[in-house]
């Protein structure tokens, strides 16, 4: 059944609920309102397109598909977004076998049906594009729930699939968001990605072939936008946006921008990318390897605010490796984990680091960087001397 979001949910389990509506500026601000009724600083909240969303985000792309972490993924969704330090959410169809997606599906519900949260206060995103298989059927591996699902349904056929077992094909994309809706029981999604799309086709096809498959998907996100079952779509990469122009996995950003244009006009959907930024990834703040314009030599993070493109960032703490490492205190900073994050979501036209977390212990320990506001453009440039020696 549909059930609005003002209205509490059924507890009949027999049912399958829908919670309506999405990400608004005003839902947005409530949460900000709520978040500072919590004692978190107001910095803590980026504005763009009119939304205010948190400048740390989860992500749920790490765990077995089991029950034990769907229960531990499913709360803490729930305590993050009640503590008031979150409100973006992020994870992929593929992430643990669509597990993750059905544990923030019943994180959302709980959240709704508690009234802790009203739907139009969290923005949650997706990624669709890895081929994938369904976790609630373990007995059916990824080839053969593809097969039976897809290719003998004639959605897709065999040499869709890339050998980075990708699939852009529009069917699948469609299938995907379909699918991504139920699992999170939700009536829209803020924003879908199409997941490492480049990185996993440059070795099979042109460029000029690729940037003809971006345009095809990139149609497929504007019906769905046009239906309101989504409302931003953009790209999530791995190495794309991080290699100089001279590498074969490079891409431009204001070339994505363009096929965006070409399908939706100057009021398309393309509006965020994600990458992985942190201090052993650095490239997003100091590598010059993107165009617009005629403005040439200006890093990925430049680019995007020059093309009203918001960023998302993964892997800060890069899986809990860089916990290990021996990071130079800055800004009176000296917890570990806030050393990693502080950096990040003080950058320049980053809206938030994405950090897995499932432990009500990293959880935690994680949000504490919520309590701090992120740091000034003068703090933030004398940080940078000190963890990379470099000037900017």
């Amino acid at each position: 059944m549909h059930v609005d979001i003002s209205e509490p949910l059924s507890s009949s389990s027999s049912s399958y609920q829908t919670v309506e509506g999405f990400a608004t500026s005003e839902g947005t601000k409530n949460y900000t309102e709520y978040a500072i009724s919590q004692g978190r600083p107001i910095s803590h909240f980026k504005s763009f397109d009119s939304l205010h969303l948190s400048s740390i985000g989860m992500g749920t792309y790490l765990g077995q598909p089991s029950e034990e972490d769907d229960q531990a993924v499913e709360n803490a969704v729930f305590e993050s977004v009640k503590s008031g330090a979150v409100n973006v959410i992020d994870t992929a169809i593929n992430y643990r076998a669509m597990r993750s997606e059905k544990s923030i599906g019943r994180a959302l519900l709980r959240l709704v049906k508690d009234k802790i949260i009203s739907r139009d206060q969290i923005f949650i995103s997706t990624k669709n594009g890895y081929i994938t298989n369904d976790g609630d059927y373990p007995n059916i591996d990824v080839m053969e729930y593809i097969h039976r699902m897809y290719i003998q349904t004639d959605v897709i056929t065999a040499d869709d699939i890339s050998s980075g077992y990708n699939i852009i094909n529009p069917n699948y994309l469609a299938k995907c968001i379909d699918k991504s809706l139920m699992n999170m029981h939700v009536s829209s999604i803020d924003l879908v990605y199409i997941h490492n799309a480049f990185e996993s086709w440059y070795q099979d096809v042109s460029r000029e072939q690729f940037m003809e498959m971006l345009v095809k998907a990139f149609e497929v996100y504007e019906k769905y936008r046009a239906k309101n079952k989504i409302r931003y779509y953009g790209m999530a990469t791995w190495t794309c946006f991080r290699v100089p122009p001279t590498s074969p996995e490079y891409l431009s950003l204001e070339q994505a921008v363009k096929c965006a244009e070409s399908v939706g006009g100057k009021d398309h959907g393309f509006r965020f990318i994600q990458l992985p930024y942190n201090l052993a990834y650095s490239e997003a703040l100091l590598l010059r390897n993107q165009s617009v314009r005629s403005e040439e030599n200006l890093t990925i993070l430049q680019a995007a605010e020059k093309l009203n493109i918001g960023i998302f960032t993964s892997i800060p703490l890069f899986q809990g490796r860089l916990l290990r490492s021996q990071i130079p205190d800055y800004g009176g900073i000296s917890d570990p984990v806030a050393k990693l994050v502080q950096i990040i979501r003080s950058s320049p036209s980053v809206i938030a680091p994405l950090i897995g977390q499932k432990k009500a212990e990293h959880v935690e320990e994680n949000l504490k960087t919520a309590n701090m506001p992120p740091l000034s453009e003068e703090e933030f440039k004398q940080a940078i001397r000190i963890l990379t020696s470099q000037q900017i």
